[in-house]
């Protein structure tokens, strides 16, 4: 995973950052210090600092955090009937990494911005379209996923 991640960086995101363009990503370094480090209980400074080597200082200026509580998260996951490996983990491994994710937004105000995913789709999207239009201006407004601003 961090090997691909660093080819992604390096082939991808490095690149369009050049460019001037604006990079969103599903999932990045921080996953893996949630899942592997929290969720699986390997060493997370290890990981971190594995991390840093693949990003070679390419590091997010905003991270995301949409946040529910754990058993509805899964709860909505299992109902969508699209599904992974990860989402049959035991609850106590999901609540380690949310609780890891929420200790890491908590230190990292600068960077995290938490949104309530419990809300309707709608009203995530909405907010969330309005974190990152606040973060990069408004401009000619923000396309994502379909829904605009």
């Amino acid at each position: 995973m961090t090997a691909a991640r660093a080819e992604h960086v390096r082939r991808v995101i490095r690149p369009a950052l050049e460019r001037g363009a604006v990079v969103l990503c599903d999932r990045f370094s921080d996953s893996t210090l949630a899942y592997q480090g929290a969720g699986r209980g390997l060493p997370v400074e290890a990981l971190r600092r594995l991390q840093e080597l693949a990003l070679d200082g390419c590091e997010p200026d905003l991270k995301l955090l949409l946040d529910i509580d754990v058993e509805a998260g899964l709860a909505r996951r299992h109902s969508g009937g699209d599904t992974n490996r990860m989402d049959g983990e035991a609850l106590d491994f999901h609540q380690r990494v949310a609780a890891w994710y929420r200790a890491e937004a908590a230190a990292r105000p600068d960077v995290w911005r938490v949104v309530d995913a419990g809300r309707s789709e709608g009203e995530v999207a909405a907010q969330i379209i309005a974190i990152v239009s606040a973060r990069i201006g408004e401009g000619e407004g923000v396309r994502m996923a379909g829904l605009t601003r």
